[in-house]
């Protein structure tokens, strides 16, 4: 709808989704042992997140709950002809996580083999709990969405930035439309600090970059019905390779597979692929 205008959907959907918890199913799904460090209200969104963290067999010992703010939600418009999705993110009780919050969690974090997290939550949470995975030697991913300015101080500790083609324009000032300006724009990035670059470039691809090379990786050739999530399948995939040990290359093609295989389904965390289709997909499409 432009302004002022009201127009009819053909369906409806309510579910559990929010980057973080997208990309915890993701991964939990593909084969990792996921603890979730949220923050919810004390409301029916919040039930619903915790059955859906719950049902998958995800940790939840640091989803903390405060009735003072209403659990994060997003309004997601799905496009039938192309699509392609707008989203609206109210953040909620998650732009909400204290100091202490992130104390609690330090020791989970410690343990960590790898730290994936996203902007929807609060910057100042974002980096202690960066610091502290940082300071122990744990992978951490930076998935800079909801995309803002980072601090340098963060650059220097993230081991991969994940962004998308609009993320990467807005955080590196090259506007990235082609694979070239994607290079561009990863080099900027690592200048900044920031050891690996890896740019998701929709239905094109993948753009990985590390000091020592640089690989395309093009998407599979599949049905898509929803791109909503796709990012969110692909980091969590990621997160998930790198944990078991693969190199960056070789998670890049392993949540490749996972994406592709998120777009031929509606919804976001229901659309996430189990371990056993993401292995049968790759032997299939060698």
């Amino acid at each position: 709808p432009v302004k002022g205008e009201t127009v009819k959907g053909s369906t409806f959907k309510l579910g559990p989704g929010g980057k973080g918890s997208n990309q915890g199913v993701a991964a939990q799904r593909a084969g990792a042992d996921v603890t979730m460090i949220t923050k919810l209200g004390k409301d029916d969104f919040a039930e619903i997140a915790l059955k859906s963290f719950k049902n998958e067999g995800m940790d939840t010992k640091f989803v903390f709950q405060d009735e003072k703010y209403s659990t994060g939600a997003a309004l997601i418009m799905v496009d039938e002809k192309t699509s392609e999705n707008e989203i609206v993110v109210v953040p909620g009780a998650c732009s909400n996580i204290t100091d202490k919050d992130i104390k609690m969690a330090k020791e989970s974090i410690e343990n960590s083999k790898v730290f994936l997290t996203q902007l929807e939550t609060n910057v100042d949470a974002v980096e202690k709990a960066v610091d502290i995975a940082y300071k122990n030697g744990v992978t951490v991913v930076l998935n800079p969405a909801p995309v803002q300015e980072i601090s340098d101080e963060l650059y220097k500790k993230i081991d991969v930035l994940t962004p998308n083609e609009v993320e990467a324009s807005i955080l590196s000032g090259v506007n990235v439309e082609t694979i070239e300006d994607a290079k561009k724009a990863a080099n900027v990035l690592m200048k900044k600090g920031v050891k690996n670059v890896l740019i998701t470039l929709g239905s094109k691809g993948v753009l990985v970059v590390t000091s020592q090379k640089e690989e395309f990786i093009q998407s599979y050739k599949v049905n898509v019905v929803d791109t909503t999530g796709a990012g969110d399948a692909y980091n969590g995939a990621f997160a998930t390779a790198l944990s078991e040990g693969k190199d960056i290359f070789e998670a890049a093609h392993f949540a490749n597979a996972a994406a592709a295989i998120s777009v031929t389904r509606i919804g976001t965390a229901p659309a996430m692929a189990y371990r056993n289709e993401i292995e049968k997909f790759i032997s299939n499409n060698k």
